[in-house]
């Protein structure tokens, strides 16, 4: 009895651990070409895979990783369309290859149907500890209304039945047929039909059923609920709803339409955890999704919500940042814009044995230490560079780890789509050195000893193979 009550088992399972990832960088006001509200925009080497690992990470920042035996992965923009994309994000993330994973995509409402599905696996004793991890960057035409309102990012969340922060204290579902909006194989950007249509038809009337069914079922009034978070296609249509709702706008958290933007299946999730930062416990959090349906849980803070420190989540993200200058950036990072090729071979495809070989080295950023000695280092060798002993050493994770740069070189010409390409030689603070690529860089900021962290990206595709490596990063604070 007395294990039992260390471990702190809730009745009911819910959110143990959250955590977030915006990109750094924005298009503004500020922006030549642009000119309108400020959102989040990621880099050209980023996407939904990448950012649900930096999200991944934040969540598990400070806990086991072993302990997780389950992740979940909501995207309607996953880099494959055949191939799980889970399996790498869970071992970029270093979990356990007992580990069961899934992919969650083709649908807006991707991530709270993951959250219920880990529920589910938690209630029926399959799975203890669940990550979810829903990001999105989808893509419109330059300057219409959609490309005006989406925006990129991620959030996780880490769900269990001990140590609770926020209770899932009932659900409801809806599914409803609605071509609204879609995206066929082939479709660069997002379509969509008639406007009033869909917006009247679809979103309106399904949401309000949603919402208003589970108030119903639970017996609740608007004043019952501290923060409503709630799906929305633009700023508008979102502040209508929560009028038709009966939200006061103090109860509605913030959707960061000026600040991120309509992040798809990341969005609610994402303005979850935006309300988790501020929440008290005691708090009702209503959540709700859209897409072919609603989704709506009802969620109760309790007091381990103090528990949770340290992350960077919304908060800390939004407050680190860099306008773009001109929306002819974006248009090149996304191959949107005619370019004149670099004068260099024609690329080969990755080997794929040699990324199945070296899996540990390149995705989970693995080293080794030496048993003898103590000596870090990467990549990981058979002999021990200090003490000269032969395979006596243990796996050693640098992707948590942070460094300084110990030297650095730009390249002009090496045809890259970020000029220059700066390389760095890392100092890890707990020992060991790197030579790996820079990104979310600032030219004129990169120095000697400049404190740095890595960050998992996209090298180049090449022959529909999407090749994954970690580069260093300056810190964000």
């Amino acid at each position: 009895m007395a294990a039992r009550a260390k471990k702190k088992i809730s009745s009911l399972p819910g959110i143990v651990s959250f955590g977030a990832y915006i990109p750094k960088y924005r298009l503004g006001k500020e922006t030549v070409g642009w000119g309108m509200a400020e959102k989040a925009v990621a880099n050209f080497d980023e996407d939904s895979i990448t950012m649900a690992v930096a999200a991944g990470m934040d969540c598990t920042d400070g806990r086991d990783r072993g302990k997780i035996d389950a992740l979940f992965f909501a995207t309607t923009t996953s880099p494959y369309l055949e191939k799980q994309a889970a399996t790498t994000v869970a071992t970029a993330l270093d979990l356990s290859r007992e580990l069961r994973s899934a992919d969650f995509t083709n649908v807006l409402r991707a991530g709270t149907t993951a959250i219920r599905s880990a529920l589910d696996a938690i209630a029926s004793g399959t799975a203890r500890n669940v990550m979810v991890s829903v990001a999105d960057m989808r893509m419109a035409a330059p300057k219409g209304d959609y490309d005006r309102n989406f925006g990129d990012g991620a959030a996780a969340l880490l769900l269990g039945n001990a140590d609770v922060a926020v209770e899932v204290e009932g659900s409801h579902f809806i599914t409803d047929q609605m071509i609204d909006v879609w995206r066929a194989e082939g479709d660069p950007f997002v379509r969509s039909w008639e406007e009033r249509f869909i917006q009247e038809e679809g979103y309106q009337r399904v949401m309000l059923e949603g919402i208003s069914g589970l108030m119903k079922k639970f017996k609740l009034t608007p004043k019952d609920i501290s923060k409503a978070v709630f799906y929305g296609p633009d700023p508008r249509r979102h502040a209508a709803m929560g009028k038709r709702l009966g939200f006061d706008p103090t109860q509605i958290q913030d959707p960061l339409f000026g600040s991120i933007g309509n992040t798809g299946a990341a969005f609610p999730i994402m303005i979850l955890v935006s309300a988790l930062e501020e929440a008290k416990p005691g708090d009702r959090i209503l959540l709700a999704s859209y897409g072919d349906g609603c989704d709506v849980l009802l969620l109760r803070v309790t007091e381990n919500i103090k528990k949770i420190k340290g992350r960077r989540g919304v908060k800390k993200h939004l407050q680190s940042k860099k306008v773009i200058p001109n929306y002819d950036t974006v248009l090149r990072w996304r191959d949107l814009t005619p370019s004149e090729a670099a004068r260099r071979p024609v690329p080969r495809p990755p080997s794929v044995s040699a990324l199945w070989r070296d899996r540990d080295q390149i995705i989970r950023l693995y080293g080794m230490k030496c048993k003898a000695c103590g000596t870090i280092q990467y990549p990981p060798q058979r002999v021990c560079t200090i003490c000269r002993v032969k395979d006596d050493f243990e796996s050693f994770r640098f992707s948590d780890k942070k460094g300084k740069i110990f030297t650095y070189s730009m390249d002009y010409i090496a045809g890259t789509i970020d000029t220059p390409l700066v390389i760095t030689v890392i100092n890890f603070d707990c020992g060991g050195r790197m030579l790996c690529m820079m990104t979310d860089r600032e030219i004129d900021e990169v120095r000697i000893d400049m404190p740095v962290e890595m960050s998992f990206r996209k090298l180049r595709s090449v022959g529909g193979i999407h090749n994954y490596y970690w580069k260093s990063v300056p810190i964000r604070v």
